[in-house]
């Protein structure tokens, strides 16, 4: 007979306790981590911004029941809608991914660690102004930076060692967790219910990766972290009102997360958690791509005058990179939709080529219909380079190498062109970042009047004023 299980309430899981201590306990001081975190707010915002163009996006944001205001509620930059935080944090965080624009973070696991915005300023804009209302000071930019850094530093530290697209589950996993840490410590949760917090983030259902891969890719994908960070406000907010957490939702046998789905392993970790992430995220700055094909589109578009005016005397076009863009990027045959083709790099790769340059409407059906992106794609051939693939792993380099080599049907060759780190890689900062803030502006000019454009930039370039700015008004700059 088997001896019964101890019903004796286990300590917390100490990735839980860990969490919770950083979250409470650590103090952000590095100015690099605090300059990058400005940059990916105003890059993150803009990437909304230019969501709002697209009806499939637009479409899914607003309230649950239309006509709904929610007086005090956060605004979502962009709009005239007022909401409740957790359906404030869906809009948000919606928008911010809906192009595949937004920053990224490669490692054993891949992500987007601003999708956590849509939480994180939901909640801070929410919490400031029903904290004027009640003769409270707002919080201020300051707190969502600081918010943010952490908030990158859960997902990214996280994904460093543990692969959780190797047993099927998707990214966003780690962006319901690391929103709720940080939404908790906002909603004023004490260290323990931070834990209990964000045990609820571990014990729920996780999303499968169904809809980011052949032969079902689809617009799922581009919601589903506004939907994750958004189930991040509403498990803080439970525990607000007492809701009691789960210690050994990782380690319980049986019924727990690793044995349930993560094929009995625990998480393996590289770093303690600080400010590393915040510090070496990638932006996407030139090209709305799936980022392991960012350097891959560089190629291409140096390419593209060289092979411009002869495309139909190209018989072969290899490219060489690395194992992660093979097992998500490498696709062949047909694309049914706008978020097949941002995740084949060989549709990456054949736009630029033909029209130098690499936009969010390419994706559309009217640029897809071309039959000279399928003729390219047929020519195209993907490689796994060991060392490439080795460096993206080193935390030294986190290159995202490709190499593009493109062969004429008369046997003669161009020479290959290789880009091993992408514009937004930290290591081309000093070169990035001007690009960067010019598509900041130029994503509000999408949606803005010039005055707005002008009111908005006077507080989001200086850095000081930034900073010091209660969160409401912030907010209400974005408004329109």
């Amino acid at each position: 007979m088997s001896s019964p299980i101890s019903n004796v309430r286990p300590k917390p899981d100490k990735v839980l306790v860990d969490i919770a201590d950083y979250v409470t306990r650590y103090k952000i001081t590095g100015k690099e981590a605090y300059d990058t975190a400005r940059n990916c707010l105003l890059d993150t915002l803009g990437c909304g911004l230019e969501a709002l163009s697209y009806p499939a996006c637009t479409k899914l944001l607003g309230p649950i029941a239309p006509g709904t205001i929610v007086p005090n509620g956060a605004k979502v930059p962009g709009t005239q809608f007022q909401l409740d935080p957790v359906q404030a944090a869906f809009n948000i965080g919606t928008m911010i991914r809906w192009l595949d624009f937004n920053d990224t973070w490669l490692a054993a696991e891949w992500g987007h660690p601003s999708d956590n915005l849509g939480g994180i300023l939901a909640v801070a804009d929410w919490l400031s102004r029903n904290a004027v209302v009640a003769g409270r000071k707002p919080l201020t930019v300051r707190d969502v930076l600081t918010a943010m850094i952490k908030a990158h530093e859960i997902q990214g530290v996280l994904a460093l060692e543990n692969s959780f697209n190797r047993v099927g589950l998707d990214h966003v996993v780690l962006v319901k967790v690391a929103s709720t840490a940080v939404v908790g410590q906002m909603l004023g949760l004490s260290r323990e219910e931070i834990i209990d917090a964000t045990s609820l983030a571990w014990v729920d259902g996780q999303s499968l990766r169904t809809y980011r891969h052949s032969p079902n890719t689809g617009s799922r994908k581009s919601w589903a972290a506004g939907d994750a960070t958004a189930r991040a406000v509403r498990l803080a907010l439970m525990v607000v009102k007492g809701e009691m957490g789960y210690p050994s939702v990782l380690t319980a046998k049986t019924w727990g997360f690793y044995d349930v789905l993560f094929k009995g392993q625990p998480f393996k970790f590289q770093r303690s958690y600080g400010s590393y992430v915040m510090e070496n995220v990638l932006f996407k700055i030139s090209f709305p791509a799936e980022f392991h094909a960012q350097t891959a589109v560089e190629c291409a578009m140096a390419l593209h005058s060289k092979v411009g005016d002869r495309l139909d005397d190209i018989g072969k076009i290899t490219i060489r990179t690395h194992e992660s863009a093979i097992r998500i990027i490498d696709k062949k045959g047909p694309l049914a939709n706008p978020a097949d083709r941002d995740h084949c790099i060989q549709y990456m790769v054949a736009v630029p080529l033909i029209h130098g340059r690499l936009t969010a409407a390419d994706y559309e059906d009217g640029i897809a219909n071309d039959p000279r992106i399928d003729r390219l794609r047929d020519k195209m051939v993907c490689v796994e380079d060991s060392q490439f693939s080795k460096d993206y792993l080193s935390p030294d380099k986190r290159s995202i190498a490709n190499a593009i080599t493109i062969e004429f049907k008369d046997g003669s060759k161009l020479k290959e062109v290789v880009v091993e780190y992408p514009i937004g890689h930290r290591r081309r900062r000093k070169e990035g970042m001007p690009v960067l803030i010019e598509k900041f502006r130029t994503n509000l000019a999408r949606r803005f009047p010039l005055k707005q454009q002008r009111a908005i930039l006077e507080r989001a370039l200086d850095p000081a004023k930034l900073d010091a700015t209660a969160v409401h008004e912030f907010v209400d700059l974005f408004v329109i």
